[in-house]
């Protein structure tokens, strides 16, 4: 690789890293082929990228960004999972790749919204539920009171006609 495609490198990688939300490094040695691609595909559908990049270009291209953080992290074979979207699916992924397989395949470290984490926030990250079952408690929780009060309101009426329907059967008695 020559300097001028290093530098496209860098400056393509230095936009990567300002644009996603969370980035995970993580150790694939001993990885093949197949399981790499398997990978790709599993962080696309996560609406993340995965990419091998060399150290140094990878420091270089850190430099001025919320991931600087990852610098201490940057030593042997690194490849680097940048989220877009949803840190929680990437991070799913990730953990159950790292379970699944018995590749020496490893996370390193991360960093999620400026925040370097450790491999067990990474996978606190991934044992979270998914973004849609979040929304979906929420808008219940939100609902609740709503509901609960319109139930109160409902009640009395109800009270009040279920007492004169009684004293109308007494009366009728």
């Amino acid at each position: 690789m020559n300097k001028e495609n290093k530098q496209e490198l860098v400056a393509e990688m230095h936009d990567k890293l300002l644009k996603a939300q969370a980035v995970f490094l993580a150790d694939f040695r001993g990885m093949n082929v197949g399981q790499a691609t398997e990978l790709r595909n599993e962080l696309r559908k996560a609406n993340a990228e995965y990419k091998v990049v060399k150290n140094t270009l990878l420091e270089i291209a850190s430099k001025g960004t919320d991931k600087e953080g990852l610098s201490q992290y940057y030593a042997g074979p690194t490849a680097i999972a940048l989220c877009y979207d949803d840190p929680v699916a990437a991070a799913k992924v990730l953990s159950r790749f790292n379970k699944e397989n018995t590749n020496p395949f490893t996370l390193k470290a991360g960093v999620l919204t400026g925040k370097t984490i450790n491999v067990a926030e990474i996978q606190a990250l991934a044992d979270l539920p998914s973004r849609e079952v979040l929304i979906a408690k929420m808008l219940g929780s939100m609902q609740a009171p709503a509901s609960n009060f319109v139930r109160v309101l409902a009640a009395v009426p109800g009270g009040f006609v279920r007492a004169l329907e009684q004293i109308r059967i007494q009366k009728a008695a």
